[in-house]
Protein backbone atom coordinates (compact mmCIF):
# COMPACT_ATOMS: atom_id res chain seq x y z
CA UNK A 1 0.00 0.00 0.00
CA UNK A 2 1.27 3.43 -0.89
CA UNK A 3 1.31 5.71 2.14
CA UNK A 4 1.07 9.46 1.72
CA UNK A 5 -0.60 12.15 3.88
CA UNK A 6 -3.28 10.94 6.31
CA UNK A 7 -2.10 13.45 8.87
CA UNK A 8 1.49 12.37 9.45
CA UNK A 9 2.58 15.31 7.30
CA UNK A 10 2.08 18.92 8.25
CA UNK A 11 1.58 18.14 11.93
CA UNK A 12 2.82 20.82 14.33
CA UNK A 13 4.44 19.85 17.57
CA UNK A 14 3.90 16.69 19.61
CA UNK A 15 0.57 15.45 20.86
CA UNK A 16 -0.02 16.15 24.53
CA UNK A 17 -2.60 13.37 24.78
CA UNK A 18 -6.33 13.64 25.34
CA UNK A 19 -5.97 16.19 28.12
CA UNK A 20 -5.31 19.51 26.42
CA UNK A 21 -4.59 18.64 22.80
CA UNK A 22 -6.44 20.31 19.93
CA UNK A 23 -6.41 18.97 16.40
CA UNK A 24 -7.69 20.00 13.00
CA UNK A 25 -8.56 17.38 10.38
CA UNK A 26 -9.03 18.34 6.72
CA UNK A 27 -10.42 15.62 4.46
CA UNK A 28 -11.17 15.83 0.72
CA UNK A 29 -14.35 14.90 -1.06
CA UNK A 30 -14.09 11.79 -3.19
CA UNK A 31 -15.71 10.22 -6.22
CA UNK A 32 -15.94 6.43 -6.39
CA UNK A 33 -16.36 3.95 -9.24
CA UNK A 34 -15.39 6.48 -11.97
CA UNK A 35 -17.52 4.48 -14.37
CA UNK A 36 -16.32 0.87 -14.67
CA UNK A 37 -14.24 0.63 -11.47
CA UNK A 38 -17.17 -0.37 -9.30
CA UNK A 39 -16.34 -0.48 -5.56
CA UNK A 40 -12.62 -0.23 -6.32
CA UNK A 41 -11.62 3.01 -8.10
CA UNK A 42 -11.67 6.31 -6.23
CA UNK A 43 -10.49 9.87 -6.77
CA UNK A 44 -9.84 12.65 -4.25
CA UNK A 45 -11.44 15.98 -5.17
CA UNK A 46 -10.41 19.51 -4.23
CA UNK A 47 -13.41 20.10 -1.97
CA UNK A 48 -13.04 19.65 1.79
CA UNK A 49 -14.64 19.14 5.17
CA UNK A 50 -12.75 20.29 8.25
CA UNK A 51 -13.15 19.17 11.84
CA UNK A 52 -11.64 20.85 14.90
CA UNK A 53 -11.54 18.63 17.99
CA UNK A 54 -10.31 18.90 21.55
CA UNK A 55 -11.01 17.06 24.82
CA UNK A 56 -13.79 18.52 26.97
CA UNK A 57 -15.90 17.62 29.99
CA UNK A 58 -18.77 16.54 27.74
CA UNK A 59 -19.61 16.15 24.07
CA UNK A 60 -20.51 19.36 22.26
CA UNK A 61 -20.83 19.70 18.48
CA UNK A 62 -21.18 22.78 16.30
CA UNK A 63 -21.59 22.64 12.54
CA UNK A 64 -21.16 25.26 9.83
CA UNK A 65 -22.03 24.75 6.17
CA UNK A 66 -23.56 21.59 4.72
CA UNK A 67 -25.74 19.73 7.21
CA UNK A 68 -25.78 22.55 9.76
CA UNK A 69 -29.56 22.22 10.10
CA UNK A 70 -29.83 18.46 9.87
CA UNK A 71 -26.94 16.43 11.31
CA UNK A 72 -27.26 15.11 14.89
CA UNK A 73 -25.42 16.86 17.70
CA UNK A 74 -24.88 13.82 19.91
CA UNK A 75 -23.20 10.41 19.81
CA UNK A 76 -25.03 9.61 16.55
CA UNK A 77 -22.88 12.13 14.66
CA UNK A 78 -20.76 10.13 12.21
CA UNK A 79 -17.48 11.81 13.18
CA UNK A 80 -18.11 10.92 16.83
CA UNK A 81 -19.04 7.34 15.94
CA UNK A 82 -15.81 6.95 13.97
CA UNK A 83 -13.75 8.42 16.80
CA UNK A 84 -15.40 5.96 19.17
CA UNK A 85 -14.54 3.06 16.83
CA UNK A 86 -10.89 4.13 16.76
CA UNK A 87 -10.62 4.53 20.55
CA UNK A 88 -12.33 1.15 21.03
CA UNK A 89 -9.92 -0.51 18.59
CA UNK A 90 -7.02 0.78 20.66
CA UNK A 91 -8.62 -0.17 23.97
CA UNK A 92 -8.79 3.43 25.13
CA UNK A 93 -11.71 5.29 26.74
CA UNK A 94 -13.21 8.04 24.60
CA UNK A 95 -12.92 11.43 26.33
CA UNK A 96 -15.55 14.09 26.15
CA UNK A 97 -15.06 16.09 22.98
CA UNK A 98 -15.66 19.56 21.68
CA UNK A 99 -16.12 19.34 17.91
CA UNK A 100 -16.53 22.07 15.35
CA UNK A 101 -17.30 20.90 11.81
CA UNK A 102 -16.99 23.07 8.72
CA UNK A 103 -18.61 21.18 5.86
CA UNK A 104 -18.54 21.84 2.12
CA UNK A 105 -19.03 18.28 0.82
CA UNK A 106 -22.68 17.70 -0.15
CA UNK A 107 -24.58 14.98 1.70
CA UNK A 108 -26.19 12.20 -0.29
CA UNK A 109 -24.64 13.44 -3.51
CA UNK A 110 -22.05 10.80 -4.33
CA UNK A 111 -19.04 12.88 -3.28
CA UNK A 112 -17.93 10.87 -0.27
CA UNK A 113 -19.32 12.87 2.64
CA UNK A 114 -19.65 9.80 4.86
CA UNK A 115 -16.13 8.63 4.00
CA UNK A 116 -14.79 12.08 4.87
CA UNK A 117 -16.54 12.04 8.25
CA UNK A 118 -15.33 8.53 9.03
CA UNK A 119 -11.71 9.28 8.15
CA UNK A 120 -11.85 12.53 10.13
CA UNK A 121 -13.16 10.75 13.21
CA UNK A 122 -10.46 8.07 13.12
CA UNK A 123 -7.75 10.68 12.67
CA UNK A 124 -9.06 12.57 15.69
CA UNK A 125 -8.04 9.54 17.74
CA UNK A 126 -4.62 9.57 16.08
CA UNK A 127 -4.19 13.23 16.92
CA UNK A 128 -5.42 13.16 20.52
CA UNK A 129 -3.52 10.10 21.74
CA UNK A 130 0.15 10.65 22.66
CA UNK A 131 1.27 7.65 20.58
CA UNK A 132 -1.49 7.89 18.01
CA UNK A 133 0.83 8.13 15.02
CA UNK A 134 2.36 4.73 15.73
CA UNK A 135 -0.82 3.03 16.94
CA UNK A 136 -2.97 4.30 14.07
CA UNK A 137 -0.78 4.11 10.94
CA UNK A 138 -2.38 4.63 7.56
CA UNK A 139 -3.02 0.91 7.05
CA UNK A 140 -4.98 0.77 10.31
CA UNK A 141 -6.94 3.90 9.40
CA UNK A 142 -7.84 2.28 6.08
CA UNK A 143 -8.91 -0.94 7.80
CA UNK A 144 -11.15 0.78 10.36
CA UNK A 145 -12.63 3.20 7.84
CA UNK A 146 -13.42 0.39 5.39
CA UNK A 147 -15.14 -1.61 8.11
CA UNK A 148 -17.39 1.35 8.87
CA UNK A 149 -18.03 2.40 5.27
CA UNK A 150 -18.47 -1.15 3.96
CA UNK A 151 -16.00 -0.85 1.07
CA UNK A 152 -12.75 1.07 0.53
CA UNK A 153 -13.42 2.93 -2.74
CA UNK A 154 -14.19 6.28 -1.07
CA UNK A 155 -12.13 6.04 2.11
CA UNK A 156 -8.88 5.16 0.29
CA UNK A 157 -8.66 8.41 -1.74
CA UNK A 158 -9.88 10.36 1.29
CA UNK A 159 -6.87 9.05 3.21
CA UNK A 160 -4.19 9.04 0.51
CA UNK A 161 -5.34 11.59 -2.08
CA UNK A 162 -4.98 11.20 -5.84
CA UNK A 163 -6.31 8.18 -7.71
CA UNK A 164 -6.63 4.95 -5.75
CA UNK A 165 -7.51 1.37 -6.61
CA UNK A 166 -8.50 -0.54 -3.49
CA UNK A 167 -9.71 -4.01 -2.61
CA UNK A 168 -9.90 -6.54 0.21
CA UNK A 169 -7.65 -9.58 0.10
CA UNK A 170 -8.71 -13.05 1.22
CA UNK A 171 -8.28 -12.96 4.95
CA UNK A 172 -9.62 -9.42 5.26
CA UNK A 173 -6.57 -7.20 4.60
CA UNK A 174 -7.58 -3.98 2.86
CA UNK A 175 -5.09 -2.76 0.27
CA UNK A 176 -4.89 0.47 -1.72
CA UNK A 177 -2.65 1.44 -4.62
CA UNK A 178 -2.23 5.16 -5.21
CA UNK A 179 -1.42 6.75 -8.56
CA UNK A 180 -0.84 10.31 -9.72
CA UNK A 181 -3.44 11.70 -12.13
CA UNK A 182 -2.15 13.01 -15.47
CA UNK A 183 -1.62 16.79 -15.18
CA UNK A 184 -3.62 17.58 -18.34
CA UNK A 185 -6.83 16.15 -16.90
CA UNK A 186 -9.43 18.64 -15.70
CA UNK A 187 -12.43 17.74 -13.54
CA UNK A 188 -15.92 19.14 -13.98
CA UNK A 189 -18.21 18.24 -11.08
CA UNK A 190 -21.97 18.60 -11.29
CA UNK A 191 -23.36 18.68 -7.76
CA UNK A 192 -26.99 17.61 -7.84
CA UNK A 193 -29.61 19.53 -5.87
CA UNK A 194 -31.37 16.21 -5.20
CA UNK A 195 -30.02 13.49 -2.92
CA UNK A 196 -29.84 9.72 -3.28
CA UNK A 197 -28.70 7.39 -0.52
CA UNK A 198 -26.04 4.81 -1.30
CA UNK A 199 -28.28 2.09 0.13
CA UNK A 200 -31.13 2.93 -2.24
CA UNK A 201 -28.81 3.04 -5.24
CA UNK A 202 -27.15 -0.26 -4.29
CA UNK A 203 -30.51 -1.99 -3.86
CA UNK A 204 -31.28 -1.28 -7.52
CA UNK A 205 -28.45 -3.49 -8.75
CA UNK A 206 -29.16 -7.05 -9.93
CA UNK A 207 -27.70 -10.06 -8.15
CA UNK A 208 -26.05 -11.26 -11.38
CA UNK A 209 -24.93 -9.60 -14.61
CA UNK A 210 -24.21 -10.99 -18.09
CA UNK A 211 -20.69 -12.34 -18.53
CA UNK A 212 -20.07 -10.03 -21.51
CA UNK A 213 -20.89 -6.98 -19.37
CA UNK A 214 -18.46 -8.08 -16.66
CA UNK A 215 -15.76 -8.66 -19.29
CA UNK A 216 -16.39 -5.23 -20.82
CA UNK A 217 -16.03 -3.54 -17.46
CA UNK A 218 -12.82 -5.40 -16.71
CA UNK A 219 -11.33 -4.11 -19.96
CA UNK A 220 -12.63 -0.58 -19.40
CA UNK A 221 -11.15 -0.47 -15.88
CA UNK A 222 -7.71 -1.29 -17.26
CA UNK A 223 -8.10 1.38 -19.95
CA UNK A 224 -9.30 3.88 -17.33
CA UNK A 225 -6.18 3.42 -15.21
CA UNK A 226 -4.04 4.05 -18.30
CA UNK A 227 -6.14 7.07 -19.35
CA UNK A 228 -6.09 8.76 -15.94
CA UNK A 229 -2.36 8.32 -15.39
CA UNK A 230 -0.68 8.15 -18.81
CA UNK A 231 -2.80 9.00 -21.87
CA UNK A 232 -6.00 11.04 -21.41
CA UNK A 233 -7.00 10.45 -25.04
CA UNK A 234 -8.49 7.14 -23.83
CA UNK A 235 -10.81 8.73 -21.24
CA UNK A 236 -14.03 8.13 -23.16
CA UNK A 237 -13.18 4.46 -23.74
CA UNK A 238 -12.06 4.01 -20.15
CA UNK A 239 -15.24 5.40 -18.57
CA UNK A 240 -17.71 3.05 -20.28
CA UNK A 241 -19.74 1.19 -17.65
CA UNK A 242 -22.13 -1.74 -18.02
CA UNK A 243 -22.39 -2.91 -14.40
CA UNK A 244 -24.22 -0.27 -12.38
CA UNK A 245 -25.04 3.10 -13.97
CA UNK A 246 -27.72 1.80 -16.32
CA UNK A 247 -29.50 -0.08 -13.55
CA UNK A 248 -29.56 3.04 -11.36
CA UNK A 249 -30.68 5.43 -14.09
CA UNK A 250 -34.42 5.22 -13.22
CA UNK A 251 -33.66 6.66 -9.77
CA UNK A 252 -31.73 9.61 -11.23
CA UNK A 253 -33.00 10.29 -14.78
CA UNK A 254 -31.65 13.85 -14.88
CA UNK A 255 -28.17 12.62 -13.97
CA UNK A 256 -28.29 9.84 -16.56
CA UNK A 257 -29.39 12.33 -19.22
CA UNK A 258 -26.58 14.71 -18.27
CA UNK A 259 -24.00 11.91 -18.55
CA UNK A 260 -25.30 11.11 -22.03
CA UNK A 261 -25.17 14.76 -23.07
CA UNK A 262 -21.64 15.27 -21.76
CA UNK A 263 -20.32 12.13 -23.42
CA UNK A 264 -21.89 13.14 -26.74
CA UNK A 265 -19.94 16.40 -26.42
CA UNK A 266 -16.68 14.48 -25.95
CA UNK A 267 -16.41 14.76 -22.16
CA UNK A 268 -15.86 11.47 -20.32
CA UNK A 269 -18.74 11.71 -17.83
CA UNK A 270 -19.80 9.23 -15.15
CA UNK A 271 -22.17 9.10 -12.22
CA UNK A 272 -20.15 10.17 -9.18
CA UNK A 273 -20.25 7.31 -6.71
CA UNK A 274 -23.84 6.28 -6.09
CA UNK A 275 -25.04 9.59 -7.54
CA UNK A 276 -26.89 11.69 -8.30
CA UNK A 277 -23.91 14.01 -8.80
CA UNK A 278 -21.98 13.68 -12.06
CA UNK A 279 -18.23 13.88 -12.67
CA UNK A 280 -16.70 14.62 -16.07
CA UNK A 281 -13.07 14.30 -17.15
CA UNK A 282 -11.56 16.52 -19.80
CA UNK A 283 -8.17 16.15 -21.45
CA UNK A 284 -7.82 19.93 -21.47
CA UNK A 285 -9.31 23.12 -19.99
CA UNK A 286 -13.06 23.19 -19.46
CA UNK A 287 -15.34 26.08 -18.47
CA UNK A 288 -18.09 25.36 -15.93
CA UNK A 289 -20.05 28.37 -17.20
CA UNK A 290 -20.66 26.50 -20.46
CA UNK A 291 -22.41 23.72 -18.60
CA UNK A 292 -25.07 25.31 -16.45
CA UNK A 293 -27.93 22.81 -16.22
CA UNK A 294 -31.11 22.93 -14.09
CA UNK A 295 -30.80 20.86 -10.94
CA UNK A 296 -27.00 20.87 -10.93
CA UNK A 297 -24.22 23.20 -9.83
CA UNK A 298 -21.21 22.89 -12.14
CA UNK A 299 -17.73 23.46 -10.70
CA UNK A 300 -14.21 22.92 -11.98
CA UNK A 301 -12.32 21.03 -9.28
CA UNK A 302 -8.69 20.10 -8.84
CA UNK A 303 -7.54 16.60 -8.04
CA UNK A 304 -6.50 16.55 -4.39
CA UNK A 305 -3.00 15.02 -4.25
CA UNK A 306 -2.57 15.12 -0.47
CA UNK A 307 -5.46 13.30 1.15
CA UNK A 308 -6.47 13.79 4.76
CA UNK A 309 -4.28 16.12 6.80
CA UNK A 310 -4.02 16.14 10.58
CA UNK A 311 -2.65 19.27 12.23
CA UNK A 312 -1.97 19.49 15.96
CA UNK A 313 -2.69 23.03 17.02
Amino acid sequence: MTSTAAGAHGSAGTSAGPRGAQVRIKVPATSANLGPGYDSFGLALGRYDEVYAEPADRLTITVDGVGADSVPRDERHLVVRATQVAFDALGEPLPGLRLHCVNTIPHGGGQGSSASAIVAGILIARGLLPDGDSRLPDAKVLELATAMEGHPDNVAPAIFGGLTVSWTREGGEVVAIRRQVHPDIQLLAFTAEAECSTEVARDMLPATVPHQDAAANAAASAVLLHALTTDPSYLLDGTVDRLHQGYRAPAMPASAALVTELRAAGLAAVISGAGPSVLAFSAGPVDAADWHRPGFRASVLEVDDTGAVLTRL
